[in-house]
């Protein structure tokens, strides 16, 4: 069995993609030694268990998102917010934490919001959407948007949000994975962009697009967390203009 599969078996992790982000994080051991993949096989003797104290957040992007929001100076205190992509729910979290109303979390797939964040009364979980085609009255007004997509550009991912109704001068902080930015022949072995000039071209050719669709950049940083793949990313900052 797969050591995510088997954490989920044991009950140390309430899904697949929590199990992921335990594993990403280097708190989890198999006989015990680190475990550093989750397809890594386990047999029905092995002895799993979580190596340090678990993290109170349900995915490490709710802390580049927290990151971002301090090297940018920016409040979400009292936002109703957009999350494309939410995944385990890293950005609605980090959003709750830091004072929003209220996060719509939307994610193409089914069951991967954290229970904690789907039960929450603040949290709206839309499943099963593909941001590329969400309706335009599928979330009312917003005063900010987060991204953290996966497998597809935010050049295809986010058009239809970005043109969708927000209040004036509504925020978009977004994570650029320059593997999904960069064009094939940018990306090396393992799906890794190694060459900084690939990475600074990616970064530059998400401003073009936010700033061509309304939303002028108003700050880039590194992450301080290196995607689960080893890829360096980067968190974008806009406002609508």
């Amino acid at each position: 069995m797969r050591l995510d599969q088997r954490l989920v078996a044991l009950g140390l992790a309430g899904s697949r993609a929590r199990a992921q982000a335990l594993i990403a994080e280097g708190l989890v051991s198999v006989d015990g030694a680190p475990a550093r993949r989750a397809s890594q096989a386990t047999g029905d003797g092995a002895e799993v268990a979580l190596s340090g104290p678990a993290s109170p957040w349900v995915g490490r992007g709710a802390l580049k998102l927290l990151h971002g929001l301090d090297v940018f100076g920016l409040d979400p205190t009292g936002a109703r917010a957009l999350d494309v992509g939410a995944s385990t729910g890293g950005f609605t979290q980090a959003l709750l934490a830091r004072g929003a109303a209220h996060v719509w979390a939307l994610d193409v797939g089914h069951g991967q919001l954290a229970p904690a964040l789907a039960q929450d009364p603040r949290v709206t979980s839309i499943e099963g959407v593909n941001a590329r085609d969400m309706p335009e009255d599928l979330v009312p007004v917003v005063s900010w948007i987060v991204a953290d997509v996966s497998f597809i550009s935010l050049t295809l991912a986010l058009p239809r949000a970005l043109a969708r109704g927000v209040t004036p001068g509504a925020t978009l902080v977004a994570l650029v994975k320059p593997q999904f930015e960069a064009g094939r022949a940018a990306v090396g072995r393992g799906g890794v962009v190694r060459d900084p000039a690939a990475r600074e071209a990616a970064c530059a050719r998400v401003s073009a697009f936010l700033a061509a669709s309304g939303w002028p950049p108003i700050g880039l940083t590194e992450s301080p967390i290196a995607g689960g793949d080893g890829n360096v990313e980067f968190l974008v900052a806009a406002r609508r203009r």
